[in-house]
């Protein structure tokens, strides 16, 4: 096993994870964005106000987009288990 295989393995990997992260990453961000501008407008300063919002946001999200989620995750898993062989003899297996 290579170390260039080695950083690839890692390497898709850490891009798995930031596309089945950023659903649920970006609607924290916005609703959070949203709660703080409204608190701003309003004068409110209250720190456990956007907890609710974020919370079914993040809900809402994982219904949604959950199933590509759990998609993209079990094919990068069937990817890898595939490529163990290969990566470790360094060819291909017939």
């Amino acid at each position: 096993m290579t170390p260039e295989s080695v950083l690839g393995f890692g390497r898709q990997g850490l891009e798995v994870l930031l596309a089945a992260a950023a659903p649920v990453l970006l609607a924290a961000l916005v609703v959070g964005l949203v709660v703080s501008v409204l608190q701003a407008l309003t004068q409110i300063n209250e720190a456990t106000l956007s907890f609710l919002p974020k919370l079914v946001a993040i809900a809402a999200t994982l219904m949604i987009a959950g199933p590509w989620m759990l998609a993209l995750l079990v094919d990068y898993l069937q990817r890898v288990l595939v490529g163990i062989p290969s990566a470790i003899l360094g060819s291909p297996v017939p």
